[in-house]
């Protein structure tokens, strides 16, 4: 199969301050308007775009992102999130407050985003087969 994802829509309260948020942990560029998203371009071609919920802003159905990131990245992301004082937890379900994990041979952890959307940053990628 020669499928691969090209983007992925997040429907936010903010679409600029929640791919602001992304960006800001990423050390990436400030994100780019496309029509009516909020574009964040990844290194592999992906891009994740943030809309605005007309729907019901108040309520935003949480989705999960993980990202494979290098060892210096992820020491970079971890220090933004806490040089920022923001909540950060070793498990996927808000477990292990304020600790990373060292699952799957690297290290991982997760944030969340001013919607509520779980952020995972992984430095391996996980091994089913084993």
């Amino acid at each position: 199969m020669s499928a691969r994802l090209d983007h992925t829509i997040m429907h936010s309260a903010d679409r600029f301050a929640s791919a602001r948020f992304l960006t800001s942990l990423l050390g990436a560029p400030e994100p780019r308007e496309f029509g009516p998203f909020a574009t964040v371009p990844l290194a592999n071609g992906v891009t994740i775009d943030y809309a605005d919920s007309i729907v019901d802003p108040g309520h935003i159905v949480m989705q999960h992102l993980a990202f494979l990131v290098s060892e210096e990245e992820f020491d970079q992301i971890h220090g933004r999130i806490v040089e920022r004082g923001l909540p950060y937890w070793g498990g996927p379900h808000h477990q292990e407050p304020q600790e990373i994990n060292h699952r799957h041979h690297g290290r991982g952890v997760y944030v969340d985003d001013p919607d509520g959307h779980a952020l995972e940053f992984l430095t391996h990628p996980y091994i089913v087969d084993e």
